[in-house]
């Protein structure tokens, strides 16, 4: 339990920081300022400026307004995408089961990083293309989840007595099979945005996610790439935060699977 608060206190604290960033910060993360370019850490840029004048600080909370929906959409869209289609293929069966387990297979049989990647290069950089393609690319997981509990759960003892009582299979669905998983998802979810968090800062910071000049972790660290032996604090406002809300994520799952593991309480 200890993990799962102090994983959802930093979450809340870093989303907070990338939310109202505007009424923490005087500085403008996009306007340029030429006369304050390659500043020192100071009390009035605590983490210096870029080579353009911009303060790093703000540049890294505005960043994470961009990074951090990101992640979390992304995650939420394989979620439902896996989730319901793996639902829907072991409660009908038969060959849409088949198809969709075929279809789901043949995803995985690209690399995570290469698919992400192959998907950008086709729709395009920006945080709508890149949303979809970290969502599509995490959904096989969710489905075989899915799938698996599903079946196994349509065969228990309280659904088959539920059926025969005449329970719609909708109901079956939503009342007695989808509860009995839905911990086990949560907990893959927060893992799964953890990656699509470190994904997505490896496309921005390879030119590939989301476009300059909007900021965001990995377009921050890619910035400060370039003068990094000549001021190498320019990295770590969004170096800190990035590793910040992996860990907080990270926690947040391994939280949640101890809480929901019988074994562990």
């Amino acid at each position: 339990m200890v993990r799962v608060v102090t994983g959802t206190a930093l979450l809340i604290l870093l989303i907070f920081g990338a939310l109202f960033y505007p009424w923490l910060s005087p500085f403008d993360p996009l306007k340029p300022d030429y006369r304050a370019r390659y500043a020192a850490p100071s009390g009035e840029h605590l983490l210096g400026t870029d080579g353009l004048g911009r303060d790093v600080l703000t540049r890294s909370l505005a960043g994470g307004r961009v990074s951090l929906s990101i992640a979390l959409s992304a995650s939420a869209l394989a979620v439902v995408l896996g989730s319901g289609l793996g639902l829907a293929a072991a409660a009908f069966g038969g060959t849409p089961e088949l198809l969709l387990t075929r279809a789901f297979d043949a995803l995985l049989a690209f690399p995570g990083f290469l698919l992400v990647l192959l998907a950008v290069v086709i729709l395009g950089g920006g945080s709508a293309e890149t949303v979809l393609a970290l969502g599509v690319a995490g959904s096989p997981l969710y489905f075989r989840l899915a799938r698996s509990y599903t079946r196994s759960l349509l065969i228990t003892p309280y659904v088959l007595a539920a059926t025969a009582l005449g329970a719609s299979l909708p109901r079956l669905l939503s009342h007695h099979v989808l509860p009995n998983f839905l911990g086990p998802i949560l907990v893959q979810a927060a893992s799964t945005a953890t990656v699509f968090l470190l994904v997505e800062a490896s496309l921005s910071y390879l030119g590939l996610g989301v476009p300059l000049p909007t900021p965001s972790w990995g377009n921050v660290l890619q910035d400060a790439r370039a003068y990094l032996t000549r001021q190498p604090w320019a990295a770590l406002g969004p170096g800190a935060l990035l590793a910040l809300a992996a860990l907080a994520l990270q926690l947040l799952s391994d939280g949640l699977r101890d809480f929901l593991d019988r074994r562990t309480r």
